[in-house]
């Protein structure tokens, strides 16, 4: 079993979490933040990952803590699960559409920090009770706390809910393919330093 289980407290945000790499996308998320938990279960769902979150953070404030907290959390409870890393794909890419918005996302998880967002939300820029600018601040925790090169690209898209809800379904089914074991090498690490 691929699982890992995080308890991360500060002053600002205190954090459980259970990650399942290897479950049927179910999810019990709950971190105040409403927008926020919506593209969570996204992220288990598409991705197929069991994720229990549960966050109490300062959104007296607002969400900014939370969001960034919880990528932090998450990517460690990825890094955490995946071991190291042998026998992993260690790569993922998606094009995927949701209505009229198309976005681009690829990893690889090399243990090396490296984020390209190259996603801008027009008009209004609000996602529910979210600042749009925080979707980047998730992807830049969770690539710290799972040190991975990670790039979006947003082709087309108008509606905020569309363009944001892509770039985490993208996101789960980038990281579904990069963490899914080969079995033709699932004995190797995918990589020829060694270590990943």
């Amino acid at each position: 079993m691929r699982t890992a289980e995080i308890k991360r407290k500060t002053a600002e945000t205190d954090i459980t979490l259970s990650l399942n790499l290897d479950g049927e996308g179910t999810y019990d998320i709950d971190t105040g933040c409403g927008f926020f938990d919506h593209m969570r279960e996204q992220l288990s769902r598409h991705g197929g990952f069991d994720i229990t979150l549960h966050c109490k953070g300062d959104i007296n404030v607002d969400c900014h803590h939370t969001v960034e907290d919880c990528g932090i959390a998450l990517g460690t409870a990825f890094l955490q699960a995946l071991g190291d890393k042998r026998g992993i794909y260690r790569y993922g890419w998606a094009a995927l559409p949701m209505d009229e918005a198309l976005v681009l996302c690829a990893a690889d998880l090399s243990g090396r920090v490296a984020v390209n967002f190259d996603i801008s939300f027009p008009g209004e820029y609000r996602l529910g009770d979210m600042d749009a600018e925080l979707v980047k601040e998730f992807f830049l925790g969770f690539a710290r706390g799972c040190p991975m090169a990670l790039h979006f690209k947003k082709l087309y898209g108008e509606n905020n809910h569309h363009v944001c809800e892509c770039a985490f379904k993208a996101f789960a089914k980038v990281m579904a393919q990069a963490v899914k074991i080969d079995p033709d090498r699932a004995d190797k690490l995918p990589t020829t330093k060694g270590s990943l």
